[in-house]
């Protein structure tokens, strides 16, 4: 079982994840649990408010 994810990586489209792969890296390197999601403020306006409004209450 892996550790709860305290940061959340997210970014507008696939195709950010080179960029953001880094700082993904980074975090593993200093053992922090992260998540990766792909959420467009343009194309999934309520997903990205749903990411938001529920990551205090996952611990992000």
């Amino acid at each position: 079982m892996s550790a709860a994810p305290v940061v959340g990586i997210i970014m507008g489209s696939t195709s950010d994840w080179p960029t953001m792969e880094h700082a993904a890296r980074t975090l593993r390197d200093f053992g922090v649990a992260w998540e990766a999601e792909v959420v467009s403020a343009h194309r999934t306006p309520d997903k990205l408010v749903s990411y938001a409004e529920s990551a205090r209450g996952r611990g992000l």
